[in-house]
């Protein structure tokens, strides 16, 4: 295009702008070619003419607050601060990650690149770690006494058996008991624990420990209430396995020497196994029965048998002692559990209930007057057809031995029942005579016998009684027993063979399967 269409062109714009409706507007600028508009002189002009200008400030920069970023080594600290901190926030994401829920955290705190002193710009909000380098609530260490055992001179003078010096240490020296031990925190205060007070606590927390850990042992290792051994579990697995028994259904009663569990019953070859069983296991830990031994080791069936036991093969011979116990008692035709099966120390008998519930022990039923009388009349049979023709003394017969059931008294709990011939097996029929007859006695059994008369009735001894004299008639029973037991070491020890002599199932009571 020629300078002449550039100008028409330009006079064309400037006719168009002045009828602009908007009104008028100012005088347009002057027309120039385009030769003018590439000339360099019109350029430097342009250029002067923007120097004369204020120059604006850029809104995101500060030329005053912001760093100079002129300086390489400057630019460079920059880059690494902001890649430290990018470090510190991937730490904090894994820290979290990796703690979760647990109250017991690991820190990351000594991997940072970037600490509270140094990061000025971090709010606290951004910051959710601690740094414990200055945590309040860190004990101080008390200053240590030097080599020669003594600071300071004169009436000044400080040595290591300072009452105040020897208390702030002992107080520091709590941090370092076990974690279970709470000592608390002591913030602000001056605590001073003499030597005597921090003694005692340290060999308290000795002693915790060693109780802690050996009742972790004996958990591991005994049968507790309502609850059993690693060994005595896989045992009751097994019988469930092997088809003795379908399942073990729950707890049903506790007490001194055993736990009793409810199970319903299989198949077994020898004999058959009745619908509804009760497992008896023994408990392996003596705390609740100490005198266990008493019963058992003056027992001329199994005196020769428990001089080499260990202590959890003493409770394999408790509970074979029942079994053979509970055979005499059957044979007899005593209403009593029918053995099933004996498993080391766990004994397998037939349930004495219904739908799952046992029968009520004589305590807990509510009997009339004529139930009572009878009741007591079938105590009375029962004891001297276990005197008599079992050759057996109860030693713990009471209203929590006996139960209810279908209208007669049935008797459970024989492994502490020794033969009469034990040395204080009279002794053990005395106290049985009380418990029976003191409990008649408070039902209001007007034919209740006093306790020595239900003695001879259940001896037919006839020790003369006096009026009331307990010490006269205990003597009459401690010589008669002293008399029995010469008698039998002049005759010779009475052993028991492990045979089926007594009707039981059986028996193997030295394997280990």
């Amino acid at each position: 295009m020629d300078q002449s269409g550039v100008a028409a062109q330009t006079q064309k714009v400037s006719r168009h702008v002045a009828q602009s409706p908007w009104g008028s507007v100012g005088p347009a600028a002057p027309a120039c070619s385009l030769t003018e508009v590439m000339s360099e002189q019109l350029a430097r002009q342009l250029d002067e003419e923007d120097q004369g200008f204020p120059a604006l400030p850029h809104p995101a920069a500060d030329p005053e607050e912001g760093p100079d970023t002129d300086s390489d080594l400057m630019l460079a600290q920059m880059l690494q601060m902001q890649f430290d901190r990018e470090f510190d926030d991937q730490l904090r994401r894994e820290e979290r990650k990796l703690n979760g829920d647990s109250k017991v955290s690991i820190s990351f705190e000594n991997y940072r690149k970037v600490h509270p002193y140094e990061d000025s710009d971090s709010s606290e909000d951004e910051v959710d770690w601690q740094d414990t380098r200055h945590d309040p609530y860190r004990a101080v260490k008390p200053q240590a006494a030097p080599r020669r055992g003594f600071s300071g001179k004169g009436k000044n003078i400080t040595t290591k058996h300072d009452e105040d010096a020897c208390g702030r240490k002992n107080t520091a020296r709590m941090d370092n008991f076990a974690p279970e031990v709470h000592v608390g925190d002591g913030l602000g205060m001056d605590l001073k624990l003499s030597n005597q007070v921090f003694n005692s606590l340290k060999q308290h927390c000795y002693s915790e420990q060693r109780r802690s850990a050996r009742l972790h042992e004996k958990k591991e290792h005994s049968t507790a209430e309502q609850a059993v051994d690693p060994r005595t579990r896989l045992l009751m697995y097994k019988m469930v396995n092997s088809g003795v028994l379908e399942n073990i259904n729950g707890c049903i009663s506790t007490g001194k020497e055993s736990v009793v569990f409810h199970a319903d019953g299989g198949s077994l070859e020898e004999q058959p196994v009745p619908e509804k069983v009760v497992l008896k296991v023994f408990k392996t830990t003596l705390n609740e029965f100490k005198n266990r031994d008493r019963y058992i080791k003056d027992d001329y069936r199994f005196k020769e048998r428990f001089s080499k036991l260990n202590p959890r093969k003493v409770i394999r011979l408790w509970a074979e002692k029942e079994m053979h116990n509970l055979a005499r008692m059957k044979k007899a035709g005593i209403p009593c559990p029918d053995v099933v099966l004996l498993k080391k120390h766990i004994l397998v008998m037939s349930f004495i209930g219904k739908e799952h519930v046992p029968a009520p022990k004589l305590k807990d039923v509510a009997l009339g007057a004529e139930e009572a009388a009878e009741a007591y009349r079938q105590v009375l049979q029962l004891m001297q057809l276990l005197y008599q023709d079992c050759n057996l003394v109860h030693a713990d017969l009471s209203e929590y031995n006996m139960l209810w059931y279908q209208g007669k008294v049935w008797l459970i709990d024989v492994s502490q029942s020794v033969e009469p011939t034990h040395p204080h097996g009279l002794e053990f029929l005395f106290r049985d005579c009380r418990n029976v007859a003191t409990f008649f006695q408070k039902r209001g059994v007007s034919e209740a016998l006093s306790v020595y008369d239900l003695f001879n009735a259940v001896t037919g001894l006839n020790i003369p009684v006096s009026a009331d004299d307990d010490a006269r008639f205990l003597a009459e029973i401690v010589a008669m027993e002293k008399r029995n037991e010469d008698h039998v070491q002049k005759r010779g020890k009475k052993t028991f063979p492990v045979t089926l002599e007594d009707g039981g199932p059986p028996l193997d009571p030295d394997s280990d399967d």
